[in-house]
């Protein structure tokens, strides 16, 4: 193989690029050319030859074959890597043609953090869908380094995360602020309205998010900032699941005034008066930084500024 794209090779073989593509990214999703032709409703040796054809137009040996298993080369993983990305500026073209001639809609792919996706953006999505009903949105929840990574390989069209970003290939525009308070349960043994001094809480349990999320981040940042460090940490995957373990009595944490809204109202949850919070932090919208967005996305993004803030919710 003499590893140059044959462009020719493929025009003669009457296969085109974008499907031999995407049944290469099959096979190495599947790990196997059985399962892919069964998803693909090919015949394995179909698959086959696509792979052959595949390998023989880029030079390259793209998949290896071990007892009846299929992994990816390194040439391979390359080329699944740039195929992702193929695949994703395709779907992005085909939108754009359809701009041309249709009302807004179509797929839209948004990602989110977790605060920000699970207690707001129903909200917008639920007045994006009265105003642009052939809009189909789609939803990724996901920590702040998980939706930015998938918005630079255009796994997703737009997200919006909380915390720091730091990706290659996106734009990053603040589109509200979120206040951070100290939450315990409502037996906590301090009255509501009394001052808690932050070292006293450093002997309390702490309950906190994993590593990569926005309020994670903001927790890491506040112990710096105010020079202590809990004696006892525990990490929890879910906000909600921090929630009922506070609730419970499990700790104290450090969360989003608009994940608790609701268990202020109802009296299970209290806010504890700490010198030097709320923490003020920002929601941030990302986007790749190619210029290109589908009508749907521009509509999304339009939206999320004419809310900046989220002031009715």
């Amino acid at each position: 193989m003499n590893g140059r794209f044959n462009a020719k090779l493929l025009a003669e073989r009457g296969i085109g690029l974008e499907p031999m593509l995407h049944v290469f990214m099959t096979v190495a999703d599947k790990l196997s050319f059985t399962r892919a032709g069964e998803a693909l409703h090919m015949t394995q040796p179909a698959v086959s030859q696509h792979i052959r054809a595949l390998e023989l137009s880029l030079g390259a040996k793209l998949l290896e074959r071990n007892n009846k298993q299929v992994r990816l080369s390194k040439a391979g993983r390359i080329v699944y890597r740039h195929a992702k990305e193929i695949r994703a500026l395709y779907g992005h073209m085909q939108a754009a043609l359809d701009d041309l001639t249709h009302s807004a809609g179509g797929e839209l792919a948004i990602g989110a953090s977790y605060t920000f996706g699970e207690y707001i953006l129903p909200h917008v999505v639920a007045d994006l869908q009265a105003r642009y009903p052939l809009i189909k949105p789609a939803i990724t929840i996901g920590n702040t380094a998980e939706i930015a990574a998938r918005v630079a390989a255009r796994e997703l069209d737009v997200g919006v995360v909380e915390g720091g970003v730091s990706q290659e290939k996106i734009t990053v525009e603040t589109i509200a602020e979120d206040s951070l308070y100290i939450m315990a349960a409502a037996a906590y043994r301090h009255r509501v309205d009394d001052a808690v001094a932050i070292r006293e809480l450093w002997k309390e349990p702490w309950i906190v998010r994993e590593s990569g999320s926005g309020t994670r981040e903001a927790a890491e940042l506040m112990f710096a900032r105010h020079g202590g460090r809990p004696e006892s940490v525990m990490e929890f995957g879910s906000t909600q699941l921090i929630k009922e373990a506070v609730e419970a009595g499990l700790g104290v944490t450090l969360l989003s005034h608009w994940t608790v809204r609701k268990e202020l109202k109802l009296g299970t949850l209290q806010r504890l008066h700490v010198e030097g919070f709320p923490i003020i932090r920002r929601f941030s919208l990302v986007a790749h930084a190619d210029p290109f967005h589908t009508k749907a996305a521009t509509l999304f993004i339009a939206q999320l500024r004419e809310k900046r803030g989220f002031p009715s919710f």
